[in-house]
């Protein structure tokens, strides 16, 4: 048997630390965008947690929001109380959460992030994230997921 990719082992050590009782599903492929993380899971585009992370003024800011919306980031940035909101480079998105674009989980980065929670979430009994790898997911509920990222709700659009 493989042995898993150190990225899911690390979030999976997150999710038990912070109480998560959903599934960790490994798929056969990479489900790196919300409508191919849909497919697979079939569910619907919304259900999916994109964890989008932004750079603001050199510093980390996670937006968990659902894959039904795109973040208005003058808006977000707004609400937030930071000057402006940038979309992070590959490798500011590693550095922050040692996870890579497309795998980037709510939990489990190497430092905390401040985490803002799209209010939209709440529409759907279950919530899919990505759990650390661009072919690993979990399931939560809004709820759970508000808990154990410690974040803020946000409406990002």
């Amino acid at each position: 048997m493989a042995s898993e990719h150190p990225s899911i082992s690390a979030f999976r050590t997150a999710h038990d630390e912070r109480g998560g009782t959903g599934d960790i599903v490994i798929l056969p492929d990479s489900v790196h965008t919300a409508a191919l993380a849909a497919e697979a899971l079939g569910c619907e585009v919304g259900a999916i947690a994109n964890s989008l992370l932004f750079e603001a003024a050199g510093r980390p800011v996670l937006i968990l929001t659902s894959g039904a919306h795109r973040v208005d980031t003058t808006l977000a940035a707004e609400r937030i109380g930071v000057p402006k909101l940038k979309r992070a480079s590959p490798e500011f998105v590693r550095e922050h959460t040692g996870q890579v674009i497309g795998g980037v989980s709510p939990l489990g980065h190497p430092a905390p992030v401040p985490t803002y929670l799209d209010r939209w979430l709440a529409r759907y009994p279950v919530v899919w994230a990505a759990a650390g790898h661009p072919a690993s997911v979990f399931s939560t509920t809004y709820a759970e997921l508000l808990a154990m990222t410690g974040a803020t709700e946000l409406a990002v659009d």
